[in-house]
């Protein structure tokens, strides 16, 4: 549908950008912290950074809120991390811990800054992993206990509650990624009784949020990302429905309606692969109600057919969050001729974007908050201080147009938090790959001294802010 105007961005919308913790504070083992299964990776890709340092947000967050503030956010997306409330996952609270997120929060709001805090991203406390991971309910009880004290010291400075980060990423790729471990000789099996206890924790987190702190809003916050047939034939469009129900429906479908996508149980029947549910689970789950949901959306994926005997994909290798790997049976990843790629391979689609807001509203009629949304390139920092990133200005911008699109359809968008406020170590890319709207001044293997540079982008988005519409295409930035 093309619209002949479009509705303005809400009044209230929370425009907001987003980090973690383990990739953006460093002081990995300060203060009590505990070590965490990001702590202990041994394997990280060669000449990539660890995390240990970061961006050291955890010494400079009031350096860090001061450019939030100036760029006009009205909210920030971040993450706890686990081991630095509970060094051990399930032990004594460390009260240095608390007293760091408490001193961020109340940094925030006294800049007018509402924080959006994400209880979980992919930092397990290793203490944790040796006992099962989220394999063993242990897991589960150790969480539901940690949102607790969460809630607890946060919830009546704390509004808006993001569960678990990229649930579906930590299934589908998390051992590939280092962010989950393969701990028997039947990985996939345990993989999705990892997803169960995951989403078994989720529920009575948000439970237990509904009680405390009535006022407050919880949600999860998987990676959605909308998949197209590569063709009209049938045999395509259903492959597309496989992996839809696969990949994001079966996250939002217990999240939302606390019941197993249909599709997506099948194939793990059918595989030998479907979790127990112990008694209770299930009502457990659909007595959970979140009241929106976040998503991090990139990019769309596109789909063939692929019928058992033929090559379901050849780019497993690559595949990554972003990059679907195909599935003999199931589906068949293809490159969408269509869109162009970053320098990372991921592909581009902000017409997907829209249609993925659309998606998920149909589905489920929750409100909606973008929690990553961002593009990761090799910024280059200038002689005079300068990052002239117009191509992320670029990457933005239309996926904001579309985000107006949405709303004009008829969505309810609540707030628009790309990645990232500033710039950090990705998972498994390192610091060369930048997202932030601020350069920190650092390689992989030289810390140098971690300084915050306005990009371009900076600029940029602080003008929307400001105007709440989106800068003219012609714009270009006043230092």
């Amino acid at each position: 549908m093309h619209h002949q105007t479009l509705k303005p961005f809400p009044k209230d919308f929370l425009w907001s950008a987003s980090t973690s913790a383990y990739q953006v504070e460093g002081a990995w083992d300060e203060d009590g912290k505990g070590p965490s299964i990001i702590d202990t990776k041994t394997d990280l890709p060669a000449g990539t950074s660890d995390f240990t340092v970061a961006s050291d947000h955890y010494h400079r967050y009031k350096e860090d809120v001061a450019l939030m503030a100036e760029m006009g956010f009205t909210a920030y997306r971040f993450s706890i991390a686990w081991t630095r409330i509970i060094p051990d996952g399930d032990g004594e609270v460390n009260p240095a811990g608390v007293k760091f997120y408490h001193d961020l929060i109340d940094e925030l709001l006294a800049h007018g800054i509402e924080p959006i805090v994400t209880m979980f991203h992919f930092d397990t406390p290793a203490a944790l992993n040796e006992k099962g991971g989220w394999a063993s309910r242990t897991t589960t009880d150790a969480f539901v206990r940690y949102s607790e004290i969460l809630f607890d010291e946060y919830g009546d400075k704390v509004k808006y509650w993001l569960t678990i980060n990229e649930q579906n990423m930590m299934i589908m790729l998390g051992v590939k990624l280092g962010i989950i471990d393969a701990l028997t000789d039947t990985p996939e099996k345990e993989l999705f009784q990892a997803n169960h206890n995951m989403f078994l924790a989720q529920a009575k987190a948000m439970i237990a949020s509904h009680e405390k702190f009535p006022e407050n809003k919880i949600g999860p916050a998987p990676n959605i990302s909308y998949v197209y047939p590569a063709s009209p034939r049938p045999e395509d469009v259903i492959a597309a429905d496989n992996f839809n129900a696969l990949r994001n429906w079966l996250y939002l479908d217990l999240a939302a309606r606390g019941e197993y996508n249909s599709v997506a149980w099948a194939y793990m029947e059918e595989r030998g692969l479907a979790p127990e549910i112990a008694e209770g689970d299930m009502e457990i789950l659909r007595a959970a109600k979140p009241d929106f949901i976040a998503f991090n959306y990139y990019n769309t994926s596109t789909v063939a057919d692929a019928p058992f005997g033929e090559d379901p994909d050849g780019r497993g290798a690559d595949a990554d969050q972003q990059i679907a790997a195909g599935e003999e049976g199931f589906y068949k990843a293809v490159d969408n001729p269509h869109l162009v790629k970053t320098q990372f391979g991921w592909e581009i689609d902000p017409v997907g974007m829209r249609m993925t807001y659309r998606a998920i509203w149909d589905r489920y009629h929750l409100p909606l908050i973008v929690t990553e949304n961002g593009l990761g390139a090799f910024d280059e920092l200038t002689d005079d201080g300068r990052v002239h990133d117009d191509y992320r200005i670029e990457y933005l911008r239309r996926h904001l147009e579309q985000t107006q699109e949405a709303i004009s359809d008829g969505v309810e968008i609540l707030g628009y938090s790309p990645w990232t406020a500033i710039d950090l170590v990705s998972t498994h890319q390192g610091v060369s790959k930048r997202y932030g709207f601020v350069y920190v001044d650092r390689t992989e293997d030289d810390l140098k001294d971690l300084a915050r540079y306005r990009k371009d982008s900076f600029y940029w988005y602080q003008e929307l802010i400001a105007k709440n519409e989106l800068p003219a295409e012609d714009w270009s930035p006043s230092y």
